[in-house]
């Protein structure tokens, strides 16, 4: 691994093959893009009003690879086995984004398009940081800081004045704590990101703050956030593709937000939290964080939480999903697993 402190997650990369990136792509060659404002120019003219995140019905993707599972069981007779992922097919997660910069923008305007005419509000993961993931399990990412600009106009573009929730970059402002290889303008990056996405007029942005055994000096990781243009968010997130019971996700989320202000809010990640971390450094020879056994699916996702602050529990990270390749015979990150699913889905 690349990095010294303890990192306690890994993050996902989406398996819906449109949004894999090509190998061997390059940078396009026409860098800047337009800064979107509105909705956008071509097409039928649609409200910029945004749709807040608290309230709203989020959007469950019949693309997904568990429902893909779900039919194959049920074909194939393993009716137990397809009923039990239900759990996870049934429900809402969200999509992460990493396309490579030239196919952005359709990406993200295909998930849109489908949570459109379900009525419903998706959840997107914005991934393309330079020196993403510290070259780790889900290393890659835009090229430089002027790709990743490119990329994120992109993103904004394949909006097109329509509802969506946007997480941004996980692992990015905790990792620029860790002094990890990468990006040197990385947390101003971050604040342009925000800025790009808010001038959509629909987007609702989160941007990662990592989770409550990372970063404990709340003083340092607030002052990161406010240079990452969390004051311009709707608020953070946090314990994305972790696996931290939620009490203590909301009391750190509260502290954090004390440390902001007391007014910035927040969203969790309960995708993979209901038996609570794994304990120790690592299992099996792999690190704790990464495809830990005796996991389990975490709260429902839910966007009326009756928690203070709290905005929704989400499931950011998608369950069944590889943390990465961190064991023999472990599928790489964010390639689906189906065993590993039918064990957070339980008994």
């Amino acid at each position: 691994m690349l990095f010294s402190l303890p990192r306690w997650s890994v993050l996902a990369l989406p398996t819906v093959a449109a949004l894999l990136v090509s190998a061997g792509c390059g940078r396009p060659e026409a860098v800047p893009m337009p800064e979107p404002t509105t909705a956008a120019s071509t097409g039928p003219a649609r409200s910029v009003t945004p749709v807040p995140l608290a309230g709203a019905t989020l959007f469950v993707d019949p693309n997904g690879a568990a429902t893909e599972q779900v039919d194959a069981w049920a074909s194939a007779g393993r009716t137990d086995d397809a009923d039990r992922l239900r759990q996870v097919s049934e429900r809402p997660a969200a999509v992460w984004i990493t396309s490579d910069t030239t196919q952005v923008s359709t990406a993200v305007d295909a998930v849109l398009s489908r949570a459109t005419e379900a009525g419903q509000m998706p959840v997107l993961v914005a991934y393309h940081i330079p020196g993403r993931d510290c070259g780790s399990f889900s290393g890659g990412g835009a090229l430089d800081g002027d790709d990743y600009r490119a990329w994120i106009r992109g993103f904004a573009a394949g909006i097109d004045g329509r509802p969506v929730t946007v997480i941004v970059e996980p692992d990015a402002v905790a990792h620029s704590l860790d002094r990890c290889a990468g990006s040197s303008d990385r947390l101003a990056l971050l604040a342009d990101a925000v800025a790009v996405l808010k001038r959509t007029g629909t987007a609702q942005v989160y941007l990662d703050a990592g989770h409550p055994r990372w970063v404990r000096d709340l003083s340092r990781l607030s002052k990161a956030l406010r240079e990452a243009g969390v004051e311009q968010a709707d608020g953070f997130a946090l314990n994305v593709s972790n696996f931290i019971r939620t009490p203590e996700n909301v009391e750190y989320g509260r502290q954090l937000s004390d440390a902001l202000g007391g007014r910035t809010r927040f969203v969790v990640d309960t995708s993979r939290n209901g038996a609570g971390p794994a304990g120790g450094a690592s299992i099996d020879g792999g690190p704790a964080w990464c495809n830990p056994p005796g996991r389990r699916l975490g709260t429902a996702p839910t966007t009326a939480t009756g928690l203070d602050r709290v905005d929704a529990l989400l499931w950011i990270k998608r369950p069944g999903e590889s943390d990465g390749a961190c064991r023999p015979g472990e599928p790489p990150a964010g390639q689906w697993w189906s065993d590993y699913a039918l064990q957070l889905a339980g008994d």
